[in-house]
């Protein structure tokens, strides 16, 4: 999402920015772009590609949230924090979707969609005055980049509640309650979706249109001459956003896994010295550890580091590409690669917690048993 920093300013597709640097007003309006990035084929493997991913991200997450409402064992703060799954959704219903539509719109027709880059020439209105016509990228823009907001956001309270288990064992139940969490949760939400909305509600000077590079909706600023906007640097609000959450989530990470190394080998040390210490030690029970963390506590903050791993992997690539635009480099096709990477993490949520976590199994598996009834006469 923060690619979309400085994507639009130094790329040849912005028409809104060139129309801003003065451009004659016959320029044609067809999409401007080179073969390898519009090309039949190229386009075709592009829609394929994004249909089957919008298709493997509703499934996942609908299947993630009806287990997660279904199953009673997942109803915990930690499973409430598992929304995540209806951000990914979003981006799985809104997104990609209209992504595959304006690909296929720009294929079959010799004209691009009339909103297509805010291209289409204003009509008149009842009153007399210019009407621009509706832009979809308003809305789907800022909905891709509070999706990942909150992705990011909700992998950090993760990462919390988890090390709370970890380090503070005894008070996680008092500190970690489900009115606390739901109330972190529409908190993340909130922030997210306004920090997303930012460049639009504290300056004229952006706008979003669909870019041919990365086949996305994208913040595009409006060029004077050929100068940015004064306030161009209030989108460094969203990598700043971005990598603030991500060293949280990475040194609270470090913090939990020192110290589940450290009870594992003190637990090691106590079960080698278990036959010696018998008689001597008192009896302490549970290997002498009376506050340790439980198995599960423990396996939930490597499955939560794992999320952690995906997403950052995720986004690497679009940190990459801004630093390119930063130093002056316009990468079109490596801007399709980082913005759908980022994007495929919405299904990666359901796959690691397919293979991380058995109650989620458990529950995939109660889902589809459930409306198979036993044969007539068999006793259930």
């Amino acid at each position: 999402v923060s690619a979309a920093l400085l994507l639009p300013t130094d790329c040849p597709f912005n028409l809104t920015a060139a129309a801003q640097a003065g451009l004659s007003s016959d320029r044609s309006l067809a999409p401007l772009c080179t073969l390898c990035c519009c090309g039949f084929l190229n386009r075709t493997l592009a829609v394929v590609f994004m249909v089957s991913l919008a298709f493997a991200i509703v499934v996942g997450n609908v299947v993630t949230l009806t287990v997660f409402v279904q199953t009673r064992q997942s109803r915990t703060p930690q499973g409430y924090l598992k929304s995540l799954a209806i951000a990914d959704m979003m981006v799985g219903v809104l997104v990609v979707p209209f992504s595959v539509y304006t690909e296929i719109s720009l294929m079959v027709t010799s004209a691009p969609p009339t909103w297509y880059q805010g291209t289409s020439p204003a009509t008149s209105s009842p009153l007399g005055g210019p009407v621009s016509p509706w832009q979809p990228c308003m809305l789907i823009g800022p909905v891709f980049a509070g999706c990942t907001f909150v992705s990011i956001s909700t992998i950090f309270l993760m990462t919390l509640e988890r090390s709370v288990a970890i380090l503070r064992p005894l008070h996680k139940d008092a500190l970690v309650t489900r009115r606390r969490t739901l109330l972190l949760i529409l908190l993340s939400w909130a922030a997210s979706f306004l920090l997303a909305l930012a460049p639009l509600i504290f300056s004229r000077n952006f706008t979003l249109e669909y870019n041919e590079c990365s086949r996305m909706c994208n913040y595009s600023p409006l060029l004077f001459g050929r100068q940015l906007p004064p306030d161009a640097n209030i989108l460094l609000l969203f990598p700043a956003f971005d990598f603030t959450l991500l060293g949280g989530t990475l040194a609270v990470n470090i913090v939990s896994f020192t110290s589940i190394r450290r009870y594992s080998r003190k637990r090691k040390l106590l079960s080698e010295g278990s036959v010696s210490d018998a008689g001597g030690a008192g009896g302490g029970g549970g290997g002498g550890c009376p506050h340790r963390p439980s198995f599960s506590d423990i396996k939930a903050a490597k499955t939560i580091g794992i999320l952690t791993f995906a997403f950052t992997a995720s986004f690497s690539p679009i940190a990459v590409f801004v630093l390119g635009n930063v130093v002056g480099y316009t990468w079109c096709n490596f801007s399709f690669f980082a913005f759908w990477i980022l994007t495929g993490n919405s299904c990666c949520n359901v796959i690691i917690y397919s293979v991380r976590d058995h109650r989620f199994r458990k529950g995939v598996t109660l889902l589809f048993q459930r409306d198979q009834s036993p044969p007539h006469g068999e006793k259930t």
